[in-house]
């Protein structure tokens, strides 16, 4: 199944951040934060300015960016978990 977000939306897999472990302190899974750093899997065609041109995104499909704690929305498609967030809620590319 294909997913195309529309407009100004991105579609977003987490990264799996690497475990650290200081000492002998175990932290459960469900106590940790999910990762706020994901890789783009799909663009929108961009947003709609007020004279009607659309603005190209500036993100592309490959980047690995950074999110807010918050932001997008969270779906689950053939098993896969994916975040959608808008081009305004990516903090930063990181290269």
């Amino acid at each position: 199944m294909n997913i195309r977000p529309l407009h100004d939306r991105v579609l977003v897999t987490r990264s799996d951040d690497s475990e650290i472990k200081y000492g002998n302190i175990i932290i459960p899974d469900s106590a940790k934060e999910k990762p706020h750093r994901g890789t783009v899997k799909g663009v929108g065609t961009g947003k709609l300015s007020e004279t009607g041109e659309r603005l190209a995104p500036e993100v592309k499909i490959g980047d690995h960016i950074l999110f807010g704690k918050y932001s997008g929305s969270e779906i689950v498609v053939a098993g896969e978990e994916y975040l959608i967030v808008r081009e305004d809620e990516i903090l930063a590319v990181v290269d």
